[in-house]
C-alpha cells in the first residue's frame, strides 16, 4: 500500500468507526477503484455500508469479493451469510456460515472476541429458526454452540431454557433459567420464564417469588402482573 493509499485507508476507516458511512464509502470506493483484487477489509466495510443502506445485492457482491481475495476472512463470511439469509438463499447462508465456523475452529490459537461474539449470535439466530420450525433438538444444539462461545450471554441462555421447556425437559429448563439469572440477576425474561416453570411444576409460591422479583426490577412489568393475577384468581 502506497503512502497515498494508506492515508485514504486511514481516513476511510476513521469515518467508518465514527459512523459517517457516506464519507467512509467515498474513501473506500476510491481505494478499490484501481485495486479490485486487493484490500479484502475494504470490500468488507463497503459491504457493511451497503447492507446498512438496504442495498443487499451490492453488499453481497462486496462480501463475495472480500472472500475471493481472502477465503479465510471470517467476518466477511459471517456478513455474507446474513445477506444470503435475507435474500432467501438459505442453503448458501448455512454453507458459508458452517465454513466460517470451521475456519475459526481451526485457528483457535488466535481468539477474536468480536468474531466469536458474532458467531455466537449467528448460532443463536439459527437456533431460533429451528425453534420456530418446531425442531427443538436442533434448536437446543445451536443454542449450546452459541453458549460454548459466549457462556455469559443471558439472553441466549434463556432461549435455551425455553427450548428445553418446550421439549418437556422441565428440570433442564429450571437449571438453565437459574443459570441465566445468576449471569444477570436483572434480566427479566429469565425471571419470568423461571416463574412459569415453577408454576407448571406446581411450585406456586416459588413462581410468585420470581414474578415479584421481576416487579422489583420493573414495577410496571405487564407480564409479571398478568401472571400474578392468574395465580390470585386461581386461588380460593
Amino acid at each position: 500500500m502506497t503512502p497515498e493509499q494508506q492515508e485514504v485507508h486511514e481516513k476511510g476507516r476513521a469515518y467508518f468507526e465514527q459512523g459517517n458511512l457516506d464519507a467512509a464509502e467515498s474513501c473506500l470506493r476510491e481505494l478499490v477503484k484501481d485495486n479490485s483484487d486487493r484490500f479484502a477489509d475494504v470490500y468488507n466495510k463497503l459491504g457493511f455500508i451497503y447492507h446498512r443502506k438496504g442495498l443487499s445485492e451490492k453488499a453481497m457482491a462486496c462480501f463475495e469479493k472480500a472472500l475471493k481475495i481472502n477465503p479465510t476472512y471470517t467476518e466477511a463470511a459471517l456478513n455474507l451469510s446474513i445477506v444470503y439469509n435475507e435474500l432467501g438463499r438459505y442453503d448458501d447462508a448455512h454453507k458459508i456460515f458452517t465454513t466460517a465456523v470451521k475456519t475459526v475452529s481451526k485457528a483457535r490459537l488466535i481468539k477474536d472476541p468480536y468474531i466469536e461474539g458474532k458467531l455466537a449470535n449467528e448460532h443463536a439466530r439459527l437456533g431460533g429458526q429451528y425453534y420456530d420450525l418446531g425442531r427443538l433438538k436442533e434448536a437446543i444444539a445451536e443454542y449450546k454452540k452459541a453458549l460454548k462461545l459466549r457462556p455469559r450471554f443471558a439472553d441466549i441462555m434463556t432461549q435455551l431454557g425455553i427450548a428445553y421447556r418446550e421439549s418437556g425437559d422441565l428440570e433442564a429448563a429450571i437449571k438453565t433459567f437459574t443459570k441465566a439469572q445468576s449471569i444477570n440477576p436483572r434480566y427479566l425474561p429469565a425471571l419470568l420464564h423461571l416463574g412459569i416453570i415453577y408454576y407448571m411444576r406446581g411450585f406456586v409460591d416459588m413462581a410468585i417469588r420470581e414474578w415479584n422479583k421481576a416487579l422489583v426490577i420493573d414495577p410496571g412489568n405487564r407480564d409479571a402482573r398478568i401472571y400474578l393475577s392468574f395465580v390470585s384468581n386461581a386461588r380460593p
